[in-house]
């Protein structure tokens, strides 16, 4: 190593001077400069390129965490938007389903007024039809009472006992004064 020195100085007078003047023992500071460069080696390669090899992996879990949070942030906004359009199209098919259902009510009020109506026609039909039968029932009593009533008291008045024939006749005759009237 002194001839390493030697060569130095020999080799570079200006530096080889200013070397001597702070006192460089040659030897040492080379021992120096192998020992700092196998220690840089070996924190290099045990402790440095592991620390950022962990700092490279921690960027890309924040980079891939970042990513995925824009991914989870566009998946929600769509689907609230996919939320809304659902919502949008609960909402008109519920107001088209109401709208069908008033129609529907409508429909049915209309057809049930038309039943409730032919209903009330077919029961005031069969109570006009009912008091025909009785108008024409009590008209056909009224009838034969009336002739009855007549052929007695044409009895009554002449004093004499009328014949079939004479009943009949003033029957007949009284039921088309009574048709008449």
């Amino acid at each position: 190593m002194e001839f390493a020195a030697l060569v130095l100085m020999s080799s570079g007078g200006e530096v080889g001077a200013i070397a001597q003047t702070f006192g460089v023992d040659w030897p040492h500071l080379i021992a120096q400069i192998i020992s700092f460069c196998i220690v840089c080696v070996l924190l290099h390669r045990f402790a440095y390129k592991p620390v950022l090899n962990m700092l490279e992996q921690r960027r890309r879990q924040i980079a891939q965490s970042l990513a995925d949070s824009e991914k989870i942030k566009a998946d929600l906004a769509r689907n609230e938007f996919d939320r809304q359009q659902v919502l949008a199209k609960a909402n008109a098919q519920a107001s088209q389903l109401i709208e069908e259902a008033h129609a529907a009510a409508a429909r049915v009020q209309k057809v049930e007024t038309q039943n409730a109506i032919r209903e009330a026609e077919q029961i005031v039909g069969k109570a006009r039809e009912a008091a025909g039968q009785e108008r024409a029932l009590m008209l056909a009593e009224l009838k034969g009472e009336v002739g009855r009533l007549v052929v007695r008291t044409t009895a009554t008045v002449a004093g004499k006992v009328l014949t079939d024939d004479d009943q009949r006749r003033l029957a007949e005759e009284t039921e088309k004064q009574l048709t008449t009237a």
